[in-house]
């Protein structure tokens, strides 16, 4: 008997779907990670770790980070241009980090 049914399709490809949505590189190489993935990893933790030196870029405020291939992309929301500044050159100057895509947004009236 063949089990073959429009749910379990439907979640296949919901699945497939989301996998290039998902960060980290697990998402895109679940099998073994990578020699690349793993540098991304470690500038990843050490752009977030430098973050943590700058008490502004905490909650309430929002930075987020991703890397890719050495670029780093930095994402979310802070309530002053100098808290982006502060962001973007931390992770300017972070080991390993070839570029910084700053793509944090100004918003709301926090510290």
């Amino acid at each position: 008997m063949r089990r073959d049914c429009r749910a379990c399709r439907t979640v296949g490809w919901l699945l497939l779907g989301l996998a290039p949505v998902m960060s980290g590189c697990a998402a895109m190489h679940p099998c073994a990670a990578t020699v690349e993935c793993n540098a991304d990893e470690r500038i990843t933790s050490a752009v977030r770790a430098q973050l943590e030196q700058y008490p502004e870029l905490l909650p309430p405020n929002q930075v987020f980070v991703e890397t890719r291939h050495g670029v780093v992309y930095l994402t979310g929301q802070v309530a002053t241009g100098l808290q982006r500044i502060n962001a973007e050159a931390a992770a300017r100057h972070t080991a390993g980090v070839h570029k910084v895509i700053d793509n944090i947004a100004l918003g709301y009236h926090g510290r």
